[in-house]
């Protein structure tokens, strides 16, 4: 949503790192071209003016001039103004001291509460609680039956005991959910309630009524970051009308220019709380003001992404994999495809690259990437027989071409992936010698101390000198205790003690003197 804005960011920036000193002209083509970006990205006039004076007051000041690299400083100062707009720190759910902590939605039809609340209920179990979803929207059509879909996919318990469609009284739904929680012991309690196309008496009142009745820790005021300018207006009429704890974005996947959604929270003075970037139910999350203002910047969002590997990835699978790692073993395709699987778990590519710093300037190159493409190797994989998968290497002709059939791919393809595969399992060997990994037990390494360990106390060093060796050896005529001679060892001696091997005798220097003289 927010690559427009980006883009002409970005494009400001790398102008001002060429200039070891900034002058006011400098300051003030900078202020103007940000302005402008985030105009055209959609954010309040208000919003706007505020940050721009902000940063040109920052910029003229001793740590921009003092600086040894002004242009950095200057990208610091965008950057913690626009952490500032978007609230500062991150804003964390207030849970009741007593349970059930009361969440409840509020918003214009159209915004995604219900959808929010299936993925509110989703996340708030996975952080160790047991939530209730409340059908409190009556008036829509189908909206019970789509929160209790919601709630059998998110795996909680839903209380809808009034059909909707026009039918039941939400006020006293919501009034007697509390109750039901309590008894169910269920520790949050989200309730889902009505909204319209557009700001209304009747709509207001009925969500202060839920309000009054059921006094909530939190209420949520959902918005749909793509409806522009207007997310402004109703996000004001909402606080004023209802009111409300903290905002939630939603439909931050879109292409819409988004800045609006930036603005809500300078507006309103209520923080930005979660945001949801996709239709699945896991595509949800804290807002973190410092992170979304790192990927307009593109710098980039490495916490982020380290948090979702942590989730996704397997702790025992991946010790399991650093042991096989050191210990020497193929890397085998069945280990590649359980890595393509834990990759597959944390989202969709595209976004996993767009967290890592500087890669807005590879978006096109980005945007290219296909999914798929991990689909149909974990395919090719699949048409494989468990041998084969563990040892690539009996892969012939024919193997490639059953495969091919089963996997439905060109046989090219088969060849593509066992080549490719050989080339990585040649890597993975060079990392597991020692050469990658910091601290990983290298099996080169360890091989080297167990020949120095087995040559160990063998005496000295045989003189790299032919002749010298040959006296050496004459002059060994010791007698071992069975009373046998000591000599090279048996086989390579031509059976003579103390003699060179056949073919390693000195030649006769004698007769090339002669020719000398």
């Amino acid at each position: 949503m927010f690559e427009t804005l980006s883009d002409r960011l970005t494009t400001v920036f790398s102008s001002l790192r060429s200039k070891g000193k900034l002058s006011e002209a400098d300051i003030n083509a900078t202020a103007r071209e940000i302005r402008v970006a985030l105009l055209e990205a959609d954010v309040a006039l208000p919003v706007v003016k505020d940050f721009i004076a902000q940063i040109k007051e920052r910029a003229r000041g001793s740590e921009v001039s003092q600086a040894l690299n002004p242009a950095q400083q200057v990208v610091k100062i965008v950057n913690e103004e626009l952490v500032n707009v978007l609230g500062g720190e991150t804003r964390r759910v207030r849970f009741a001291k007593t349970p059930p902590t009361v969440i409840m939605l509020a918003g214009l039809q159209g915004a995604g509460k219900t959808t929010l609340a299936g993925k509110l209920a989703r996340w708030l179990k996975s952080e160790g609680h047991a939530p209730l979803l409340v059908a409190a929207d009556l008036q829509r059509p189908n909206a019970v039956q789509q929160l209790q879909v919601l709630g059998e996919r998110a795996g909680t318990a839903v209380y809808a005991p009034e059909p909707g469609n026009g039918v039941g009284d939400p006020i006293e739904v919501a009034r007697r959910s509390i109750e039901h929680a309590r008894h169910a012991q269920h520790d949050v309690v989200v309730i889902d309630t009505a909204g319209r196309l557009g700001i209304d008496e009747d709509m207001m009142r009925q969500a202060a009524d839920i309000r009054d009745a059921v006094r909530p820790d939190e209420i949520l005021f959902v918005v749909d970051a793509m409806i522009g300018q207007d997310a402004v207006v109703t996000a004001q009429a909402f606080l004023d009308g209802v009111g409300f704890d903290g905002v939630v974005l939603t439909k931050l996947d879109g292409d819409a220019r988004g800045g609006a959604a930036l603005s809500v929270r300078h507006i309103t003075g209520r923080p930005i709380m979660f945001a949801s970037t996709g239709e699945k139910l896991e595509d949800f999350d804290v807002f973190h003001p410092d992170r979304m203002a790192g990927r307009i910047l593109d710098m980039g969002d490495i916490l982020t992404l380290i948090e979702q590997a942590e989730k996704a990835f397997d702790a025992e699978q991946a010790e399991k994999m650093t042991s096989k790692f050191a210990s020497g073993e193929d890397f085998s395709l069945e280990d590649f495809l359980e890595q393509m699987q834990m990759i597959r778990k944390l989202g969709p590519i595209k976004n996993l690259l767009g967290m890592m710093p500087g890669m807005g300037q590879m978006r096109q190159q980005i945007d290219q990437i296909d999914d798929r493409d991990l689909d149909r190797i974990g395919g090719i994989i699949n048409s494989m027989t468990p041998e084969e998968r563990q040892n690539p290497k009996i892969i012939n002709g024919s193997r490639r071409a059953r495969i091919a059939r089963g996997s439905g791919v060109s046989v090219t393809e088969v060849n593509n992936l066992v080549t490719r595969f050989f080339d990585a399992q040649k890597m993975m060997r060079q990392v597991a010698g020692g050469m990658g990994i910091p601290g990983m037990p290298g099996t080169r390494r360890k091989q080297v101390k167990a020949a120095a360990k087995k040559n160990k106390g063998k005496g000295k060093q045989r003189s790299g000198d032919p002749r010298k060796r040959a006296q050496e050896a004459a002059g060994k005529k010791t007698q071992h205790a069975d009373g046998a001679p000591q000599g090279l060892p048996p086989g390579l001696g031509g059976g003579v003690p103390g003699q060179l091997p056949p073919g390693f005798q000195m030649p006769d220097l004698s007769k090339l003197q002669g020719k000398k003289k």
